[in-house]
C-alpha cells in the first residue's frame, strides 16, 4: 500500500515556514537560514512496515558586518585600537590593507582576530585602512581612515596677557594653553631662571 511520510527534524522543531508537497513526499524549506541548520528524519510506513531515512542539513553564508570602522583622528603617540566583526559560516577570517597594500605585523603593529592595534602612532600611520572579512563564500570591505594630528605648540587663540596688575599680597593666575599635538610639555621661567613649585 502507498505508505504515510512524516518528517521532522531531529533534537528540534520543523522550521514554521516548512512545506510538505508531493503528498508529503518533499519537504520544502524556504529562504533557509543558520538556525535552520540540523539532521532532518523522513519516516513511511504502511500495513508492511516502515523505514526511516536521515540527512544532514548544513546552511553556509557568507560574512555579515556585525561591528565596522569608523574614521579615526589620533594626537600623535596615542595608540590607535580599530575592531571589525563579522558572522558567517564558515567563521570568517580577516585581513587588513593600508592604502590598498596589505599590512603585516610589526613592531608597533598587531592584528589579532578582526582587531589592529597600533602602538604610539606617528604621521608615517595616517591612511586609508580596509578590513576584510572572508570565507569560501565571499569577502566583504569595511573602510575607515586614520589621521595622525602632529603640530608644533601655538598660542593663536589663547595668547597671555603682556602686562598683568595685581595688588601685592593676592593670588595670581596666569594660564598657558597652546595648542599642540601631542601634548606639550610646558616649563616657566621668571626671566632666565626655571621657576620652580614651592609652598607659594
Amino acid at each position: 500500500p502507498v505508505p504515510t511520510i512524516s518528517w521532522r527534524k531531529v533534537n528540534g522543531h520543523n522550521p514554521s515556514k516548512a512545506r510538505l508537497r508531493k503528498s508529503q513526499a518533499v519537504l520544502e524549506i524556504p529562504n533557509v537560514q543558520l538556525e535552520d541548520s540540523g539532521m532532518y528524519e523522513c519516516k513511511a510506513e504502511n500495513s508492511r512496515g516502515r523505514n526511516v531515512f536521515r540527512g544532514q542539513l548544513q546552511v553556509y553564508t557568507y560574512p555579515h558586518w556585525v561591528e565596522k570602522l569608523n574614521d579615526t583622528q589620533l594626537d600623535s603617540g596615542d595608540q590607535l585600537r580599530w575592531e571589525c566583526k563579522a558572522t558567517g559560516k564558515p567563521r570568517p577570517t580577516y585581513r587588513w590593507l593600508k592604502n590598498g597594500v596589505p599590512l603585516w605585523p610589526q613592531s608597533r603593529i598587531e592584528m589579532i582576530n578582526g582587531v589592529l592595534m597600533i602602538h604610539s602612532v606617528n604621521v608615517s600611520d595616517a591612511g586609508m585602512y580596509q578590513c576584510l572579512a572572508e570565507n569560501k563564500y565571499g569577502t566583504i570591505y569595511a573602510s575607515a581612515e586614520l589621521k595622525i594630528l602632529a603640530s608644533a605648540p601655538t598660542f593663536p587663540l589663547n595668547q597671555m596677557r603682556k602686562t598683568i596688575i595685581v595688588t601685592k599680597g593676592q593670588e595670581v593666575v596666569i594660564e598657558c594653553k597652546p595648542q599642540a599635538s601631542p601634548k606639550p610639555t610646558i616649563t616657566w621661567k621668571k626671566g632666565d631662571k626655571v621657576l620652580r613649585e614651592n609652598k607659594r
